[in-house]
């Protein structure tokens, strides 16, 4: 059986009857045709994005930059043969694209990912959706100003994680009645029943709590889900939670809520395609937005970058507070969040000059990461700033932020031993590493306050993932306010031809008292500054490794994937002699000064070390 156009001699819940079926058809297809897939997850939530886009999702298809779109996120991204046939029935893709899904060079990906213009942020890794939704929601109200609303598909399985708790708890708490989740509870998961199973009450009680509205429903029924849709869409000032009981596998016996299928394409798609009527081609006449008002623009005052006096002494996390604001003095598509520590990132000096652009996302770090991403999607130009040890919490959504080509600014301060009394506990020593590793990143680790507002002034305007990890404890300024610190660049503080003392930030500073030290001995050691230890200047330490007899790096961070590692990258294949002094043994509370001493890392210890280098 083959339908053609727009519910031409249908009713309005026949066509969305139809339409479903159609979903479910071309979702065994493009899995069949694959070899691979999520078929049976995207028939259960047939339905709901049936009605969805017939007449509630207002998404200009053919102009999907449009910002006075709705936001469509499928946050169970493995449901992907859904979303694409969904395309497909709005005339966004054709059908020979469809049955190119997961195969090599297809921008159908077995999750989706903003290789497609409708896709804003790559989903597949469970419980993110909704939390960068609460970034989109957020945005809407808060910056754009505009009525735009978003509708998140979550799968009753992802419910289980945390990010999902912080992203409802967050908000309710914002009132976010822009924000509608639906919830696909179809019980199964991929080896069993869910937590829950059907109980919906139990996620109702939850998301009630958190502040939300929340509607239950028969996700198969038509009247219901439409009845629902549109109280959804009748904000009260509270986000909104349609639960849906659905079934896995949905009108095709051989699968329908039975475990062992999660994954996999059906074993008799023909037959399953005949059971559910055949193969359709219905087309959706899709909303488009109504409202014709433009995203609001903040005004700003303009104004300098600040500037700090050679030899004075100023925290690099301070430095990095007033060059923030004075971004947002200057740009008004800048804006800032914090995870609750803002007086001590110093975020909070944006947030007093300009609270309609600052965001407090509490101690909720996968939430703080996720609004940022969410903003990025319309455009703004976000910097979260955080304890570098609490960005671990959410490095899966900085992972995925990659696959999504996000731009995000991030800021990790009290990094390493040099925080002191507060212990390991506190002491990040693995950022470096984590950062280093995600795709396109750039790592960077100013020494002092103008090198620090020139990188955040640098950050602003790069694309993709850039981390600048500041120091708790003040240091001197070496550099004259203006100077200029390229990323991907490095800067020889002093020069000297025996041996090369690399450090960045706290060690920096070490490295150039060592090399006093060491001149008073007749040992002229050259020192490098290497404030991005990603991407990494090459070229100045391969000359350095040429001009003198080694290299010696220091670094507060683990000797595992940080700066020395770096350091032996960019050599690899030289031959150079490279001495790598790092923290190895677990620290304890102490003065900063005690516990560089005992890592190893301190004046003392690298002079130690190229006297050693040099055979002296």
């Amino acid at each position: 059986m083959v339908f053609a156009g727009n519910s031409r001699g249908m009713d309005h819940l026949t066509f969305r009857f139809e339409l479903a079926q159609q979903l479910r058809v071309d979702s065994v297809r493009a899995s069949s045709a694959a070899g691979s897939g999520h078929p049976t997850s995207s028939m259960s939530a047939a339905d709901l994005l049936a009605a969805l886009l017939d007449g509630h999702l207002r998404l200009d298809f053919a102009k999907p930059h449009d910002p006075r779109n709705d936001h469509l996120i499928f946050s169970k991204g493995h449901a992907s043969p859904l979303y694409y046939s969904c395309l497909k029935a709005v005339g966004a893709i054709d059908d020979a694209e469809l049955l190119t899904f997961r195969k090599f060079s297809s921008r159908l990906e077995g999750h989706p990912t903003p290789v497609l213009p409708w896709v804003d942020v790559a989903t597949g890794s469970l419980g993110q959706g909704l939390p960068i939704g609460v970034g989109l929601a957020l945005a809407a109200q808060r910056l754009d100003r505009l009525p735009y609303r978003v509708w998140v598909l979550c799968g009753d399985s992802e419910m289980a994680e945390g990010s999902v708790w912080e992203a409802l708890e967050h908000a309710g708490h914002e009132q976010l009645d822009n924000l509608i989740a639906l919830i696909d509870v179809n019980r199964l998961g991929q080896t069993g029943q869910t937590m829950h199973g059907w109980d919906l009450d139990a996620y109702a009680d939850r998301a009630i709590a958190a502040g939300w509205r929340t509607i239950e429903i028969d996700g198969h029924d038509p009247e219901q889900i439409e009845r629902a849709l549109k109280d959804a869409e009748a904000g009260d000032g509270r986000p909104v939670a349609v639960l849906a009981a659905t079934k896995k596998g949905k009108g095709v016996a051989e699968v329908e809520d039975k475990p062992g299928f999660h994954g996999k394409p059906l074993v008799h798609p023909d037959e399953a395609i005949r059971e559910l009527g055949g193969i359709r081609d219905l087309r959706v006449n899709y909303a488009k937005p109504s409202s014709d008002e433009t995203p609001h623009v903040f005004p700003v005052t303009g104004g300098g970058l600040p500037a700090f006096e050679l030899g004075t002494e100023v925290a690099t996390r301070k430095a990095y507070g007033e060059a923030l604001r004075a971004l947002g003095d200057r740009r008004g598509d800048v804006v800032a969040m914090d995870g609750e520590v803002s007086n001590s990132t110093f975020a909070e000096l944006f947030r007093d000059v300009h609270p309609d652009r600052y965001f407090e996302m509490y101690i909720a770090e996968q939430q703080l990461i996720a609004a940022a991403i969410g903003m990025q999607v319309r455009g703004w130009v976000p910097f979260a700033s955080t304890f570098a040890a609490f960005l671990t919490r959410a490095y899966d959504f900085i992972r995925m932020a990659a696959v999504s080509r996000a731009n995000l600014r991030l800021m990790g301060s009290h990094a390493g031993v040099s925080i002191g009394e507060d212990g390991p506990s506190q002491m990040a020593l693995e950022d470096l590493a984590a950062f280093r590793a995600v795709h396109g990143s750039a790592v960077l680790y100013p020494c002092d306050a103008n090198q620090t507002v020139r990188l955040v002034e640098e950050m602003a305007d790069r694309t993709g993932i850039s981390y600048v990890r500041t120091t708790r404890g003040a240091t001197r300024v070496i550099y004259e306010p203006g100077e200029d610190f390229p990323i991907g660049g490095s800067r020889v503080v002093r020069d000297g031809d025996d041996v090369t003392l690399v450090g960045a930030g706290i060690t920096l500073h070490e490295a150039l008292s060592a090399a006093e030290m060491l001149a008073r001995e007749g040992i002229q050691a050259r020192v490098i500054d290497l404030y991005s230890i990603k991407p990494v200047d090459v070229e100045a330490l391969r000359r350095a490794a040429a001009e003198t007899g080694g290299l010696i790096t220091a670094e507060d961070h683990w000797p595992e994937g940080g700066l020395g590692e770096a350091v032996l990258s960019a050599l690899a294949g030289t031959g150079a002699p490279v001495r790598v002094l790092a923290v190895r043994g677990m620290p304890s509370s102490g003065t900063p000064a005690e516990l560089l001493g005992q890592a190893g890392i301190d004046a003392s210890a690298i002079a130690i070390a190229a006297r050693e280098m040099a055979g002296i």
